[in-house]
């Protein structure tokens, strides 16, 4: 494929599907509700840009679901995040792959982070907790860069970089995913 592709990894909004952590401190129906309303401003935010193509990468697979926008829609698949992660990225040539639950994403963010790929390989979005928000590569990508990462803790940004050496890496600035009713508060929401 040709161009600049944005993949968003979302989850069927389900009641007891989606955000399990912060279903523990708000409910299962508050979890819902924030996840709703967090994916319909991540795609009036970024998916209607035309400096790039958005596409939805969707679990459960062949889920029936009404998304908040009309968009191509791919089956994450099996397999660990990382492995999911590789199989929605690995068609396209410059590609850049955010989850849904940052609410400070905006187009400046996924531009930045195609303009980083201009001089570096792989461009990745630091989170507060450890982990990253973003991740990007070129056509010139590192092989296998999920393998043996260590998710959802405060190494996994770590160990993706360790994957990634040689190539040169670039950073945009960080922000906060929101797991748990701590990060909801931390981000006054």
């Amino acid at each position: 494929m040709r161009g600049d592709t944005l993949v968003i990894f979302a989850r069927a909004p389900r009641l007891g599907a989606v955000k399990r952590r912060l279903a523990r401190g708000i409910g299962a129906r508050g979890a819902l509700r924030f996840y709703r309303g967090q994916l319909a401003r991540l795609l009036r935010a970024v998916a209607g840009d035309r400096r790039w193509r958005t596409v939805l990468a969707a679990t459960p697979d062949r889920a029936r679901t009404r998304w908040p926008r009309r968009l191509p829609v791919r089956d994450q698949g099996r397999g660990d995040l990382g492995q999911r992660m590789a199989r929605a990225m690995r068609p396209h040539r410059r590609v850049v792959l955010v989850g849904s639950d940052i609410p400070g994403i905006g187009a400046g963010d996924i531009a930045a982070a195609f303009r980083a790929l201009g001089r570096a390989r792989a461009v990745f979005g630091p989170a507060e907790d450890g982990g990253y928000w973003l991740v990007g590569f070129g056509p010139l990508r590192p092989a296998r860069p999920f393998d043996g990462v260590r998710w959802s803790g405060p190494e996994t940004l770590a160990d993706t970089l360790a994957r990634c050496h040689p190539h040169r890496v670039a950073l945009l600035r960080r922000l906060r995913d929101v797991d748990t009713a701590e990060d909801l508060r931390a981000l006054g929401l």
